[in-house]
């Protein structure tokens, strides 16, 4: 039965997308058959793999819409035994749609219940809020992985999520796990990157993954031509980075 990880923090630009489809890639050359969804209405997740957005029919917004199944939405992508649930940008409209719905918190995890067993592991990239988006990622989710930028502001917000994490916990989904506090963009030449390190490790010890993500420039190039870190420089630190990143995972969860 695959493992569903939500990768979520209502920050922007602390490293969700790169996280997701990086992880994802690794997952699946390590031979893990991965399955990532695009819940955030950028599609950045969908751009950054190679797939045009506007050429996206079907998605995660039909998919929570319920007019067409998760096996419909579902793209091959050039990265070995990795699927991916594309998303547009009329995913905007979404929370406004569902507004009104009965159980709308529960519309994705009712989407993607006849694949779940499909995938070795099935990750969410969700948007930068704590909308009704977020809340169905969650919902939907055996457990979350939370990335935190080695920046000044880097534990702003983070009691909020994780309060609404609780509640998540409390009303929708009381086996949902916090998978582990992923530090993001570590430069190890500065200081101010050392104490939020030191910081988020003393606070919160055995949450945080060992592996550290670190700054690097071939990381960022990799999304403008539409692949993983591992697909455009395997050799490069952002690759090592996130392959240690899924053995960590795949060991934590053998």
């Amino acid at each position: 039965m695959g493992k569903i990880i939500a990768i979520a923090n209502q920050k922007g630009g602390v490293g969700k997308t790169t996280t997701s489809i990086n992880l994802a890639a690794s997952l699946g050359v390590l031979e893990k058959k991965v399955l990532l969804i695009d819940a955030d209405p950028q599609a950045n997740a969908t751009s950054g793999i190679g797939i045009d957005v506007e050429t996206v029919e079907v998605g995660t917004y039909q998919l929570l819409e319920h007019s067409n199944s998760a096996k419909e939405a579902i793209i091959k992508t050039e990265t070995p035994n990795l699927d991916i649930i594309p998303a547009h940008i009329d995913l905007v409209a979404i929370e406004i749609e569902l507004v009104d719905k009965e159980s709308r918190e529960y519309m994705l995890k009712t989407a993607i219940a006849s694949i779940k067993d499909a995938y070795d592991y099935i990750l969410i990239d969700c948007a930068p809020s704590l909308g009704l988006l977020t809340l169905n990622a969650l919902t939907a989710a055996d457990a979350v992985i939370i990335p935190i930028q080695c920046e000044y502001f880097a534990l702003e917000g983070l009691g909020k999520l994780l309060n609404t994490i609780k509640s998540v916990q409390k009303i929708h989904n009381q086996d949902l796990d916090i998978e582990g506090l992923l530090l993001t963009m570590y430069d190890s030449r500065l200081r101010l990157s050392n104490q939020v390190v030191e910081e988020v490790q003393k606070h919160f010890n055995n949450m945080v993954f060992q592996t550290i993500i670190q700054r690097n420039v071939r990381l960022s190039e990799a999304p403008s031509y539409g692949e993983s870190i591992i697909n455009y420089d395997a050799s490069s630190k952002g690759a090592n980075n996130y392959l240690s990143l899924a053995k960590e995972i795949i060991n934590k969860n053998a």
